[in-house]
């Protein structure tokens, strides 16, 4: 009995699962600063936990060749790095394909593709174009050189249509050290309206990871087994 009990608790406070996509920058003005460099993790941003991440695919928006990575490692899982140099004034979108991760604990496959955009050298145009994704967060507010304090908002396509009453998970990038009041604190929900569109205050500084979970379509494990895939369209943004 005290078995279940406690694997119920656990079921009951799983915080989610973030296909974590960072950068050293989001703006780019000199010369000096055009390399880029990304992080791309697996983790509970908030807890500042992690998972192991398999071997992903990064991609520049119409660029069908992958960026190079670099095995690394973030809270003791394998995860990974890539660069890029921004020569050209612009507004640049990136994004992560992973392989699918299945998750035991809600027998689930996850396959969350994260994007980030960042403007180079005083380029502001084409931050809301779609990359064309079958699951994708389009920006409503430009997603850089934001502010504490300042309303995001988004809009949720699926398979280029809006995707209505869609739950958004959001999380902080909680390199602050920053507690929780409550489990249920730790990551945020807002839901679409009829147009597929949330919105969300970015209440701290930092790095915040938006994640709009669309459940279709199964894959098949090595047991032989069909399992749901948790489709999930990512982005994220910094407040500085």
């Amino acid at each position: 009995m005290k078995k279940i009990i406690v694997l119920l608790l656990v079921s009951l406070y799983a915080n989610a699962h973030f296909l974590t996509f960072l950068s050293n920058k989001d703006v780019i003005e000199e010369q000096k600063d055009s390399k880029i460099v990304f992080d791309i993790s697996f983790i509970h941003p908030f807890e500042q936990s992690g998972m192991t991440l398999e071997k992903p695919q990064v991609f520049l928006k119409n660029n069908k060749t992958p960026l190079t990575l670099t095995q690394s490692k973030k809270f003791e899982h394998k995860s990974w790095k890539a660069n890029f140099d921004l020569k050209l004034p612009g507004v640049y979108q990136f994004y992560v394909q992973p392989q699918a991760y299945f998750e035991p604990a809600e027998d689930v496959f996850i396959v969350h593709v994260p994007k980030l955009i960042i403007s180079a050298f005083g380029f502001e145009e084409g931050w809301d174009e779609p990359i064309g994704l079958d699951y994708e967060i389009i920006p409503l507010v430009k997603p850089f050189a934001l502010y504490s304090g300042n309303l995001f908002q988004g809009k949720v396509l699926h398979k280029g249509k809006p995707a209505a009453n869609t739950e958004v998970e959001v999380e902080l990038y909680n390199e602050f050290g920053l507690k929780a009041p409550t489990e249920a604190h730790i990551t945020q929900s807002v839901k679409t309206n009829v147009n597929g569109e949330f919105s969300f205050v970015l209440n701290h500084k930092g790095w915040w990871g938006f994640a709009a979970l669309i459940e279709e379509g199964e894959i098949k494990h090595t047991n032989g087994k069909m399992y749901p895939v948790e489709n999930g369209a990512l982005i994220w943004v910094k407040a500085h």
